[in-house]
């Protein structure tokens, strides 16, 4: 299963996160598949906190990547539309009633 999720990068307490695409099992900072934009929190305009490849985040999440929390609001704020969940209803098997 792919992940979209943090890298922390920089230096001690001066953080900086690339937001990449990585498999689920990698660790934090291991290997990632691609890397998808960064996250700088100390930044001081807003504007240069979040950059985002949007056309390949979309990508990733149409074909099932699954972001984490903190990543997901990370690209809420940067405008990412995620796909629609499916709202078709599992059919229960109807129990077998014996007479």
């Amino acid at each position: 299963m792919v992940r979209i999720r943090l890298k922390r990068m920089g230096r001690r307490h001066r953080p900086f996160f690339r937001i990449c695409a990585m498999d689920a099992r990698a660790p934090r900072d291991g290997k990632s598949i691609e890397d998808l934009g960064f996250y700088d929190p100390m930044a001081p305009d807003d504007g240069e906190k979040i950059r985002v490849n949007k056309e390949r985040v979309e990508y990733w999440l149409r074909v099932g990547a699954q972001p984490t929390e903190k990543t997901r609001v990370l690209l809420k704020k940067v405008g990412v539309a995620f796909p629609e969940k499916s709202k078709r209803k599992k059919r229960r098997k109807k129990a077998a009633s014996a007479p």
